[in-house]
């Protein structure tokens, strides 16, 4: 080193080319949230609107879960990175769904040991809101 220099700490070219860890999953994030959005635009009505009502709550209630594209249908997770925990689905019926990765809560009662783990619907009315945010936030809390 020469007169007053100070040391430099070394990185490899690529790694001071890359953005920071926060602003790469910043713009992943919203890229996956426009896939996600993008998805729901595409579909039929009045699927379209139910679908994007489900998701504007699934977001309004554990805005922490991480909206994206898995296995073609919107989903939600703690991170991009991360396995997703609940999943939409536009089937022969629309479907709010936990993943094997969800924690699991057993449901007790008559049902034991088991687990619910999806749930169809035609609608969305108020009590069928509610009861969404239940299981949005049993599985984000």
């Amino acid at each position: 080193m020469g007169c007053g220099a100070s040391p430099r700490r070394l990185l490899p070219a690529d790694a001071r080319h890359r953005p920071m860890k926060g602003q790469d999953m910043s713009s992943k994030d919203e890229k996956n949230l426009s896939q996600v959005i993008d998805k729901i635009a595409g579909m039929d009505e009045p699927r379209r609107s139910i679908m994007r009502q489900v998701h504007d709550l699934i977001v309004a209630t554990a805005p922490e879960l991480k909206p994206r594209i898995w296995y073609g249908m919107p989903a939600y997770a703690a991170s991009a990175s991360t396995p997703a925990l609940i999943t939409l689905r536009n089937d022969e019926r629309l479907n709010l769904a936990l993943t094997e990765k969800a924690p699991f809560h057993p449901a007790g009662g008559g049902d034991g040991s088991l687990m619910p783990a999806a749930w169809y619907f035609e609608t969305v009315d108020a009590a069928t809101e509610k009861r969404i945010a239940e299981i949005v936030r049993s599985v984000a809390g």
